[in-house]
């Protein structure tokens, strides 16, 4: 199950889709409010919109799914692996966090000031315009990811550890994710042991070297299909743990 960032659509997701679907049988979610999903009148929270995806893979008859969720998409994911454990067999996190300082104070900043007009003749606008069911929803699309994003949290540390799926968490040397707050969360996986002596842990960590959140094009984490491949694939097609 692939889950998007904020404001696109699942074809601004790049090759990853079509590159996963050769080996994979591939669900591609829209979110509330995002491309062909029309919005309904209640505020985007990740917690609603992991309820949301818990819905649509009960809906499908689907025992449970792998899950791969970047950055929007990624809160999402994990807010999925904590409230609905059984519907998520292995998750993957990229560029995501569990508490709002985990993303870096120039982000913060920035984020009050993004308005409809910042979108204009972008390919997100064009996307959304092309596949929305109400085109002239844009504004308020922006207005909601913007009070979502302008929001604190912090989510609870011990809902985090309990996540019984194997975890491999995704993030750019330069994301919009600090790679402090990545290990913190690698950690609460039960991450940072030494391997040789007490065993390989059951989530991962991989740090894509020269790689950004987004932007610039070219250089975003969804821009490295070839690593993520190198390290997805292998993480979702391993045994599941024993213990899991």
């Amino acid at each position: 199950m692939l889950l998007h960032g904020a404001y696109l659509t699942i074809d601004l997701m790049g090759p990853i889709l079509p590159e996963l679907a050769k080996t994979q049988e591939v669900i591609a979610v829209e979110l509330q409010g995002h491309g062909h999903t029309a919005d309904v009148d209640r505020p985007l929270t990740y917690e609603q919109m992991a309820d949301d995806t818990a819905a649509l893979v009960r809906s499908l008859g689907i025992d449970h799914a792998d899950v791969f969720g970047y950055s929007l998409g990624g809160g999402v994911a994990l807010q999925l692996a904590m409230r609905h454990p059984s519907v998520v067999r292995k998750l993957v996190i990229a560029s995501a966090s569990f508490s709002s300082d985990g993303m870096h104070a120039i982000a913060l900043d920035m984020f009050p000031s993004i308005t409809p007009e910042l979108f204009g003749g972008s390919p997100i606008e064009d996307a959304y315009l092309r596949t929305a069911p109400n085109p002239g929803d844009f504004p308020k699309l922006v207005e909601k990811l913007t009070q979502l994003d302008t929001t604190s949290y912090a989510w609870n540390e011990q809902d985090i550890a309990s996540i019984a799926a194997p975890t491999l968490i995704v993030l750019g040397d330069s994301d919009g994710v600090r790679l402090e707050h990545a290990v913190e969360l690698f950690r609460l996986l039960g991450g940072g042991v030494m391997g040789d002596l007490e065993g390989l842990p059951k989530s991962q960590l991989a740090v894509l070297p020269g790689t950004a959140h987004f932007v610039p094009p070219g250089f975003g984490v969804l821009d490295r299909t070839e690593w993520l491949l190198a390290v997805i694939a292998p993480f979702l097609d391993a045994p599941m743990p024993v213990d899991s």
